[in-house]
């Protein structure tokens, strides 16, 4: 074999793989957000009316018969001080939404409508003009429109009901319209800053890294490991075109740390892929109590003058079924773990026992997280 073509030929299959895209990059826009560019929420309360019969019962809420009389006096309608009225068509309700980031007057936004008195649903109302406010008190959107709920239920003379969902919240698509505009501080000059959604020293580097190869060194720097400062234009006006551009640039992300997350009240394990532990021997066993009751009668022989009486008779056993040893060698990688513990056969509840226990043992480095 020719030594120069041979080296030739791999001079070219390095070549390739070179130029090969690295299909476990992602987007720096998918990696980070832009410091100063976020939602804002809002909250309001308001009347739906036009329900049937499923409203509010005004002698247990009586909050929703204020707030309707306070709209009828904005009206010119005055309802006499001896007189309740009995609502069963309204129901008073909290209503929330996201102002998205940039949003200007004029535009609409979805809002979501939830019963806080005991209307039974409020399907097929109609929210009556409310305020949306932000934090600062100040009005942001007006919301109004009709209810659009997923849920539904009834229930019958007899007491006898049926659910399915939630028929007590909806939502209003694009129910309510911006009012007021955030100021933002993206059109002000100065540079600009990526929080990473996920902090991580590799993933800050290599992005101030790409970002210094597209565009020059000294473009970016890693201000920690959560954080990347990029040097702003010096004409405002392109400021968005140059956070487009850097935001389509590809990074490869740092590996996710070691970590196994338990959820106990679901029963839910999830164990990373750089999950190892070391040579550990754990035994598995399920030890079954079973008391069972069969009273028994004794009946009197006749003319014995004896009563008829109740004789308990009580059965009690242990076992021990499915008994398991298995043993993890140093450096076990996931499938090893998990094929392990699909052969003993364990139940969700015994390996997040079988997991905490490998770490108070030292064997199983990861972190454990439970929910």
């Amino acid at each position: 074999m020719n030594i120069r073509s041979a080296i030739g030929g791999l001079v070219i299959g390095v070549a390739a793989m070179l130029a090969m895209p690295n299909a476990h990059a992602d987007k720096v826009r998918d990696l980070a957000q832009v410091a100063g560019v976020r939602s804002n929420q809002l909250v309001g309360y308001g009347l739906v009316v036009g329900l049937d019969g499923s409203g509010d019962q005004t002698t247990q809420a009586p909050f929703t018969t204020q707030s309707l009389e306070n709209m009828l006096q904005q009206f010119g309608v005055t309802v006499p001080a001896n007189v309740r009225p009995q609502l069963k068509n309204a129901a008073a309700v909290t209503i929330t939404a996201e102002l998205p980031p940039f949003a200007k007057p004029g535009q609409t936004i979805d809002v979501t409508v939830a019963s806080i008195g005991n209307a039974k649903s409020i399907r097929g109302g109609e929210l009556l003009m409310a305020p949306l406010r932000g934090a600062d008190g100040n009005t942001y959107a007006i919301a109004q429109g009709s209810v659009v709920v997923g849920g539904v239920s009834a229930q019958g003379k007899s007491g006898s009901s049926v659910q399915v969902n939630i028929s007590a919240s909806g939502r209003i698509p694009n129910g309510a319209t911006v009012e007021r505009s955030v100021a933002s501080s993206f059109n002000q000059g100065g540079d600009l800053m990526l929080n990473l959604n996920t902090p991580d020293f590799v993933t800050a580097a290599r992005i101030t890294d790409a970002i210094n190869r597209a565009y020059g060194a000294g473009t970016a720097h890693a201000q920690d490991g959560g954080s990347v400062v990029v040097r702003g234009p010096v004409d405002p006006s392109q400021k968005v075109a140059w956070l487009g551009a850097i935001q389509a640039l590809d990074v490869t992300p740092g590996d996710a740390p070691a970590r196994v997350v338990v959820n106990s009240r679901t029963g839910t394990v999830v164990i990373g892929s750089d999950v190892r532990v070391s040579a550990a021997a754990v035994a598995h066993g399920a030890i079954q109590v079973t008391i069972s009751e069969q009273p028994s009668v004794s009946q009197p022989n006749a003319f014995s003058q004896g009563q008829t009486a109740i004789v308990p008779n009580s059965s009690v056993s242990v076992s021990e079924d499915g008994g398991h040893m298995f043993k993890f060698g140093p450096g076990a990688s996931l499938d090893a773990i998990v094929r392990a513990v699909n052969q003993v056969g364990a139940a969700p509840s015994d390996l997040i026992s079988i997991l905490q226990a490998l770490k108070q043992a030292g064997a199983l480095h990861a972190e454990l997280v439970v929910i």
